[in-house]
């Protein structure tokens, strides 16, 4: 799924003649913290609820706030993963989408890239997820996914994170379409692999913030 597929079209950009009273009103309504800032047509940033209330001052213009996220958009063409990257990136619950000719398209919000996410096979086809330590040079997914096909299962999808324990060391979350890893637990640690994590089902969070992080932390971003 690319960006231009992905684009909110219930959020309507801000000018900086606007006053920060009609960005607020916006915010509650839609339901959001920040809002799209154009300039002569062109993305200029985003306004958020955060600093105009700092500034206790809501009959300001727009212009007369700092933006934030002025470099937190994406070409239109690209997969829905380096929205997610660029977000993290720049910490914004939004980014904005750009043409070829660099004009200004729509903004995705972070709560809709997760839902494209959700709809992906990885997450909906059954099966569980397996966490696996061990060093950088004994990495070899084409060695780990010969090993659990012999075991009848096929892995998903897997991601890679950083060990923050040991920098000789990283993380590979994999999903894979079984719900019984007994078997292939045991022919891992047979061919020396250390297992630290599994799960039979996906974690789900309320909160936005716990849905971001184990997002994050899913796709290494």
């Amino acid at each position: 799924m690319i960006a231009a597929e992905l684009i909110n079209q219930m959020i309507p950009p801000l000018k900086p003649t606007d006053l920060a009273s009609k960005a607020i009103s916006w915010m509650e309504e839609m339901r959001i913290s920040e809002i799209p800032v154009l300039a002569d047509g062109k993305f200029a940033g985003f306004i958020s609820e955060d600093i105009i209330l700092e500034s206790n001052n809501a009959e300001l213009e727009i212009k007369n706030f700092p933006l934030i996220g002025q470099d937190c958009w994406v070409k239109d063409d690209v997969h829905f993963y380096n929205v997610l990257k660029i977000a993290s990136e720049h910490h914004v619950k939004m980014v904005a989408v750009l043409n070829e000719l660099n004009e200004y398209e729509g903004v995705i919000t972070i709560e809709d890239t997760i839902t494209a996410f959700a709809q992906t096979a990885s997450v909906q086809s059954p099966g569980a997820i397996l966490v696996l330590s061990m060093s950088q040079i004994d990495y070899s997914l084409s060695e780990i996914s010969r090993l659990i096909e012999e075991n009848d299962a096929k892995i998903l999808s897997s991601c890679i994170t950083d060990d923050q324990l040991d920098a000789s060391k990283i993380k590979l979350t994999l999903k894979i379409n079984r719900t019984n890893l007994s078997h292939i637990i045991a022919t891992l640690e047979r061919f020396g692999y250390k297992i630290i994590g599994r799960f039979q089902d996906a974690v789900t969070e309320s909160d936005d913030k716990g849905r971001w992080d184990l997002l994050m932390k899913y796709l290494s971003i």
